[in-house]
């Protein structure tokens, strides 16, 4: 069987990242909105087993980046999970329908980081977290984090890590600190949990959405020094990381807070449980680490998508439009993509977010392990037993989610539904008018 060539990087390439670097890159994505806005939302799902909920979206994780770190070892690229659909199934419509998948669920996580910033600046002042104040402080970190991608790759690469460095270690030391000053108990077991396994599972959709970030790493891993060896190795370690801190966090939370105060406060639990462990000037030092975390993940993360649109656009699997702007395509690219975030930001609460990114991400995961199961497994050397495994595991969480939010919000789940539909048939109208210069691979 042939595949396309990968337009967005060579295998084996000279890269500028090293291992450490790769880690920093991948833990400061993942760490941010995930733990910051999650934690509740988790917890009103799952009860007080909720930190239990992100070690087993850690297991569910392992098994699925087996997938990438099996594919970016054998053929490293910048291309990330773009090139791994197209091998796996040419430039078809489940290709092309797939990474946009992805790069959409990327804009939500933006959104999802935009609002936890804005929730967590009104808690610093004392405000409730309400009303036009949320969605307007939320587009407004949108437009400032894309006035900072204007200014160059320089300005987005340095910020960026250095802000990890401080949100990674700032959070984990919140978490010791404020296990430590609870006494080590655990509050949120306290009073009624309203606790189901079906809730337990769907929980770990959420969780899942906490360690997502390693495809980052895959995304650049044409620019990772030794990438056949440390591709993998990064993502192994960001979310061996990840799962240490959160662990820590979620511990910590739910030491200071009963539960149900915890789910009062789900988008901004952090801040809420600072006060009581730390003291007022935790609350403000926990509030302060929320807003640079929220705020560089966003910078990053608007990088990161327009990247990977433009690289969709140049390997022709979706259309482009400059409509009279100036610039190449990833200027352009930039600017879709703060206006789609900034539109989500706008009038979608955060639950609804984060519902709709796991829908997208779940399901793209999912095409993902097929198509390394069906295609290339024997390529790149890949186990059937986990790819299954992968793909089982995305299933089970899938449908116990999707169940809890249709009694709960039936709404999210029509209009997941709807959205992803429409990219498959968006896809397929396109490729069939356009058909990439690549016509080899398989057809759908």
């Amino acid at each position: 069987m042939t595949h396309p060539t990968d337009p967005a990087g060579e295998a084996g390439r000279a890269g500028s990242i090293s291992l450490p670097g790769a880690v920093a890159m991948g833990t400061g994505v993942m760490i941010g909105a995930g733990i910051l806005a999650l934690t509740g939302q988790i917890a009103e799902l799952a009860g007080p087993w909720f930190a239990m909920s992100f070690l087993l979206g850690a297991v569910v994780t392992v098994f699925s980046a087996y997938s990438y770190v099996t594919v970016s070892n054998a053929f490293p690229s910048s291309g990330g999970i773009a090139m791994i659909l197209q091998k796996a199934y040419g430039p078809t419509t489940v290709a092309a329908g797939a990474a946009l998948l992805m790069a959409l669920s990327m804009v939500i996580n933006e959104s999802l980081v935009a609002r936890t910033f804005a929730n967590y600046a009104l808690r610093g002042i004392g405000v409730t977290p309400e009303g036009i104040a949320v969605p307007a402080i939320a587009v407004g970190l949108i437009v400032a984090a894309w006035l900072v991608n204007v200014a160059g790759n320089r300005s987005v690469s340095l910020v960026s890590l250095v802000m990890a460095v401080l949100k990674v270690g700032g959070i984990a030391l919140f978490g010791v600190a404020a296990l430590w000053a609870s006494g080590l108990s655990f509050a949120a077991a306290e009073g009624e949990s309203g606790f189901s396994a079906t809730g337990f599972v769907a929980s770990v959709a959420l969780s899942i959405l906490a360690f997502k970030g390693f495809t980052t790493i895959t995304n650049s891993g044409g620019e990772i020094t030794e990438p056949h060896r440390n591709v993998g190795r990064a993502i192994v370690w960001s979310i061996l990381i990840c799962v240490v801190v959160y662990l820590l966090v979620a511990l910590a939370v739910g030491a200071t807070l009963p539960l149900d105060a915890l789910i009062a406060a789900k988008d901004y639990a952090l801040a809420e449980a600072a006060e009581p462990a730390l003291g007022r000037t935790g609350f403000y030092l926990t509030v302060a680490l929320a807003l640079v975390a929220t705020a560089s993940g966003l910078l990053a993360s608007i990088f990161a998508v327009s990247r990977m649109l433009a690289m969709l656009t140049e390997m022709r699997l979706i259309p482009h439009s400059h409509f009279g702007m100036p610039g190449v395509i990833r200027d352009h690219m930039l600017v879709y993509t703060v206006v789609m975030a900034g539109i989500l930001a706008a009038f979608f609460d955060l639950s609804r977010i984060a519902a709709l990114g796991a829908f997208f991400y779940l399901v793209m995961d999912m095409i993902i392990h097929w198509g390394v199961f069906r295609h290339l497994r024997q390529a790149v050397g890949a186990r059937g037993w986990i790819l299954l495994t992968a793909i089982a595991l995305d299933a089970v969480v899938l449908a116990a989610f999707t169940a809890m939010k249709w009694r709960s919000d039936p709404v999210i789940v029509v209009i997941a539904a709807g959205a992803m539909a429409m990219v498959f048939v968006f896809e397929r109208l396109y490729l069939a008018r356009s058909r990439p210069s690549l016509e080899h691979g398989h057809e759908r």
